[in-house]
């Protein structure tokens, strides 16, 4: 074995445990980052061919690994918009180059100045915009856009139809009347009142009228099984022109009320009613479900599916590239990126109000940091040996 080569090993043994010393040093600087994966410096030998008595020392390689697919805890959160992938897969991102990336980083707010919902790195989540219909690529990033609501606010849907219930007594006198009134909507979104009105004529026959305030109504009979105390037949479709068009309607709008499951039994007189439509109203806030859908939430309440987050993944998560800011490029060991559903294909669902922290254990970290610096220092030792050594062979040549 030559004096050189035991210099070499001994530099290589040291370059090798600064690269591990590297990879701890990381770790704990981000052990409390979401999404943030641990590194580890994996080593093998590298030996030179011996013959006979004739040793020759080789030196040690590093293998840097990211512990990608292992899931780190969770963490619940008060935000909406934090989110966590329970399971395979990543979110879909993007810098403000329009590149793509993959990330289990999931804290997400809106950014002020875009109305895109960025994470702590400043990368965009990307979904499938659903007013645009079903425009999703399984093999890529086509069709993916930001995640943002701007285009939501201030919306308003008129009230087309919906159910309306009532019990109308059975023992009811002849010339009863009952009343009750619904709110709709028309295309501006104003509200408007619509009566119902009920008159008993005769034993399981009634008239009803449903008029807009202030409007000529229109009697609709409605006859009754006196046996099950069921409806006959369905109920009308309302055309507001029809009825004497109050004000604040539009003269085209059309009203379908579904009344089949009114009832004319033994008991008190009560209704209920589900119209759809909403008022004009803005933009509160934001939901996530557990299949990526992401609901616009209005300030009067109601919601609107806005984007689908997709879950993408890859062959072999653990050969992904780490970049700063805590996202992954593709490589040829990773295979190319897969996207599909949340919770469908073997990918996790999508918890909202809630972070992956990161992998790192730190009580794990600390104490290959002792054995990294003990083994750096056996290195240096020989190393320094391997020095002296040298110097006592220089002097014997003095």
């Amino acid at each position: 074995m030559s004096l050189y080569g035991l210099l070499r090993t001994g530099a290589s043994g040291m370059s090798a445990q600064s690269n591990r010393l590297g990879t701890i040093g990381d770790n704990i600087a981000n052990a409390d980052t979401a999404g943030y994966k641990r590194s580890s410096a994996q080593f093998s030998a590298l030996l030179l061919d011996t013959a006979g008595t004739k040793y020759g020392s080789g030196s040690v390689s590093t293998t840097i690994r990211t512990a990608v697919s292992e899931q780190g805890p969770m963490m619940y959160t008060t935000s909406p918009s934090d989110l966590m992938i329970n399971g395979n897969g990543f979110f879909v991102v993007a810098d403000a180059g329009g590149n793509s990336y993959l990330t289990r980083a999931g804290n997400f707010v809106r950014d002020g100045a875009t109305g895109n919902y960025t994470n702590a790195a400043g990368y965009a989540l990307m979904g499938y915009d659903l007013s645009n219909g079903n425009n999703a690529v399984i093999n890529g990033y086509g069709g993916l856009t930001p995640v943002n609501l701007d285009s939501f606010n201030m919306t308003a849907n008129p009230t087309s139809g919906g159910g309306f219930s009532a019990n109308l007594p059975q023992d009811a006198e002849v010339g009863a009347t009952y009343e009750s009134s619904v709110q709709v909507y028309d295309n501006l979104g104003g509200q408007q009142f619509l009566r119902f009105s009920f008159e008993k004529t005769g034993a399981g026959a009634w008239n009803m009228t449903v008029d807009p305030a202030g409007a000529t109504a229109m009697p609709v009979a409605l006859t009754f099984d006196l046996t099950t105390g069921a409806l006959d037949g369905g109920g009308p479709t309302l055309t507001l022109a029809d009825l004497g068009v109050a004000d604040g309607f539009p003269s085209d709008q059309t009203i379908a009320f579904d009344i089949s499951s009114m009832t004319q039994l033994d008991a008190a007189y009560g209704a209920t009613a589900t119209p759809d439509g909403n008022m004009a109203s803005a933009v509160a806030g934001i939901e996530f479900g557990a299949d990526g859908v992401a609901y616009a939430v209005y300030e009067d309440g109601s919601v609107l599916a806005a984007f689908r987050v997709p879950v993408a993944t890859v062959a072999s998560p653990d050969n992904l590239q780490q970049l700063a800011g805590g996202v992954f490029s593709t490589t040829l060991d990773s295979g190319s990126v897969q996207i599909g559903s949340a919770g469908n294909g073997g990918r996790g669902a999508i918890q909202a109000g809630a972070l992956e922290q990161s992998n790192v254990d730190l009580a794990s970290e600390l104490t290959e940091m002792i054995i990294s610096q003990r083994s750096y220092t056996a290195n240096s030792k020989v190393f320094q040996t391997g020095s002296e050594l040298l110097e006592v062979l220089m002097n014997l040549k003095r």
